[in-house]
């Protein structure tokens, strides 16, 4: 199976994704994969780390869109980008199977939708991290910030998306949450009501409203929500993490009694940072385009980028793309 990476996408590019494309490579046997970037630099970085494989190709590419740059501009100008050759690459060859990028959001966006187009009877494409819940099962948020604005069909479309990928990732029957502000089914604007019941009339597992407060206890596998509330719910949920992580920090260091207490706890903190450290679960799933895309955080290093593209293989060998055009078109014949 044949994965592409995007050697120059990310604030720690190209060494830390050169590292991650490493580990994978050594965890798994049966992948193969491409890494696209000044190849020069890239093969470079592979003598520094005494690493030859036959299961790595490199494509050159000089070139790298910017976070600054308007992604519809730079992704039909700048030919020669990373992400440009990368989703080229990924479009004319039938055994690559996904696209892995930590670089400018909106160029990956925005490419996927112009190189690989849309899955048919998708209106929009959604951007879907795993987010680490109270029981360990993970939640699946999208949309998180590829539609700002968005109508409630497209919800509707955001939820069998979601429920096909827990579904490939193990989930039997996931259950499906509407973001709102309240859980009276009578709540929220139009956009929202009315996607309320065109997600309850489908044949998903739907178990109602879902509110902010709630969607890291794990109640639900899937919240679906229009990109701007989903982006605002996630920045939400980072922000408070990192300040109470840090506050935890400042408070067991602050006296020798703080300390002895930190000590003796070391175990279970180190447990309960590493239970809500995204990194493990690895990058965001755009779902709704004709092959797997995952976009991982910017400032991602090489565990996260290993873990993204474990997360590519498994998604492309449970068939999601596949899974969601079948379910897709099962709902528009049901309608």
């Amino acid at each position: 199976m044949k994965i592409v990476v995007d050697a120059f996408g990310g604030d720690y590019a190209p060494s830390e994704i050169v590292a991650g494309t490493i580990k994978a490579l050594q965890a798994n046997q049966d992948l193969n994969i491409v890494l696209v970037g000044d190849k020069d630099k890239i093969t470079e970085l592979l003598q520094q780390l005494v690493f030859v494989s036959d299961r790595l190709e490199i494509v050159h590419a000089p070139d790298v869109i910017g976070m600054d740059e308007v992604p519809t501009i730079a992704i039909r100008t700048k030919k020669t980008s990373s992400i440009v050759v990368a989703y080229d690459y990924l479009k004319q060859n039938d055994d690559a199977v996904a696209l892995v990028s930590a670089g400018s959001t909106g160029a990956t966006l925005t490419g996927a939708v112009l190189k690989l187009g849309r899955i048919p009877n998708i209106s929009r494409p959604a951007l879907a991290p795993i987010l680490p819940t109270v029981n360990d099962r993970g939640v699946m948020l999208l949309d998180c910030g590829a539609n700002a604005d968005c109508k409630s069909e497209n919800l509707l479309d955001f939820a069998i998306m979601g429920a096909e990928y827990m579904k490939a990732m193990g989930v039997k029957k996931p259950r499906i949450g509407l973001l709102n502000i309240g859980t009276e089914e009578e709540k929220g604007n139009e956009m929202v009501k009315r996607a309320h019941e065109l997600i309850k009339s489908s044949k998903l597992n739907f178990v109602g409203n879902i509110e902010a407060r709630d969607v890291l206890r794990g109640n639900v596998d899937v919240v679906v929500c229009d990109g701007f509330s989903g982006n605002v719910c996630l920045k939400t949920i980072e922000g408070t993490a990192e300040i109470l992580f840090g506050e935890l920090k400042d408070i067991t260091h602050s006296s020798l009694k703080a300390k002895l207490g930190a000590l003796m706890l070391k175990k279970n903190l180190y447990g309960l940072k590493k239970k809500y450290d995204y990194k493990k679960v690895g990058g965001a799933p755009l779902l709704g385009v004709n092959k797997i895309v995952i976009k991982c955080h910017g400032n991602s290093k090489a565990d996260n980028i290993a873990s993204s593209i474990e997360q590519a293989y498994t998604l492309a060998k449970n068939k999601l793309v596949e899974k969601v055009k079948k379910q897709v078109e099962k709902e528009e014949n049901e309608k």
